[in-house]
């Protein structure tokens, strides 16, 4: 076993050995300014070089595991990087693409879509989330760097994506001034070209001093989603799909075991941090600065091995049996994320987050209180 393999009280592994997602950054650079990002280097134009990339490919070589690996495009806003650069990362990565071991993703919010991206993405096979709030006034949060609403240029890219052809799903932050809004963003998204499903995140405490939502609030929000499913919605709801999914492999005795991913995350300057993709560039008096290593100095697989000598690795994997040991929820949360652990209480000791409680708890509870007043399925 190795330094970060610890065991549960049920014997099942807290951390796994061997990434299935390895997020990069091809630049810390992001054209908008919303007022929930937590980047910090989000005005520097800085770019990940090829060599990083090439690393980056022999690190998911070396970890010799068949199963196929998604690479995260991520940012800053990863179309900020020039096109042509951005060929050159990706073809670092083609040998273990073109076998089947590795396949693209890209979060976007769609701004700097044109028709050479969309020739990009359908020529590596990209799977394309795209960031969006919302219709007008919902999408408010999402301002370029003067204060601009950003709204209608993405949905200019998003008609790009339709018009050619490619389907993409939708990542929506839900803010206190859209929770009550389910209906208006149901409805907007069910209309919206070429989206396949939309994820709503409740917004997180990730720097930005804004109010939370309430539990309460969440719960309602959760609520109306599950009735609008019922009703007949054709909308694919990543939320409601986990959940269904869950209970579907509870009821016939095969409920997720599996090992926590590691969640590697790449800077531009290949510096890696572990579990949370939130933690890179970040610096605490307690913590240091996160880094695992540089994935040019040594292949990310050696990092995890002894990521147990990490402060923050080691609390988290304490927290994480501990959640696994006492609530309720775990078997379907599956213990939370470290960075919302962090940056909720600068700690990652800590059982329960408002993430936990806003997310995963009130979607549970709207769920079996829909169930238990209308006695039928989700």
């Amino acid at each position: 076993m190795s330094g970060i393999g610890v065991i549960t009280a049920v014997g099942r592994s807290a951390i796994a050995e061997v990434f299935h997602t390895l997020v990069v950054q091809p630049t810390s650079f992001c054209n908008l300014d919303c007022a929930y990002c937590y980047l910090p280097d989000r005005r520097s134009r800085r770019l990940m070089t090829v060599e990083v990339a090439r690393a980056c490919a022999t690190s998911i070589a070396q970890q010799g595991s068949e199963h196929p690996v998604s690479v995260v495009w991520h940012g800053g806003e990863p179309t900020a990087t020039p096109i042509g650069h951005f060929r050159n990362l990706l073809t670092a990565f083609e040998p273990l693409r073109r076998t089947g071991r590795v396949r693209h993703e890209i979060q976007t919010n769609a701004t700097l879509v044109d028709q050479r991206w969309c020739d990009l993405f359908t020529a590596y096979r990209f799977e394309i989330g795209v960031s969006v709030d919302g219709p007008g006034t919902l999408n408010r949060n999402r301002v370029d760097r003067a204060g601009r609403q950003t709204a209608d240029r993405t949905m200019r890219g998003v008609q790009m994506l339709a018009d050619a052809g490619l389907e993409y799903s939708v990542i929506c932050v839900v803010t206190p001034e859209t929770i009550d809004h389910a209906d208006d963003l149901i409805d907007f998204f069910t209309d919206l070209p070429g989206c396949q499903s939309v994820g709503f995140n409740i917004e997180e405490q990730e720097g930005a001093a804004r109010q939370p939502v309430t539990e309460e609030a969440a719960y309602r929000f959760w609520r109306r989603l599950v009735q609008r499913r019922t009703a007949g919605s054709g909308l694919r709801i990543r939320d409601l799909d986990r959940l269904a999914d869950y209970l579907t492999a509870a009821r016939a005795g095969h409920v997720d075991h599996t090992a926590h991913e590691p969640i590697p995350t790449v800077s531009w300057d290949g510096q890696v941090v572990l579990l949370s993709p939130e933690l890179l560039g970040i610096t605490d008096s307690e913590y240091g600065d996160f880094i695992a290593g540089n994935v040019v100095e040594e292949p990310i697989i050696a990092m995890i091995g002894r990521a147990g000598g990490l402060r923050y690795v080691t609390e988290f994997v304490t927290a994480l049996n501990d959640c696994a040991d006492r609530c309720g929820f775990y078997d379907f949360c599956r213990g939370g994320q470290a960075g919302n652990r962090y940056f909720e209480h600068g700690s990652f000791t800590v059982r329960e987050t408002n993430f936990c409680r806003t997310t995963r708890q009130a979607l549970v509870r709207a769920a079996a209180d829909h169930l238990t007043q209308t006695g039928g399925p989700a």
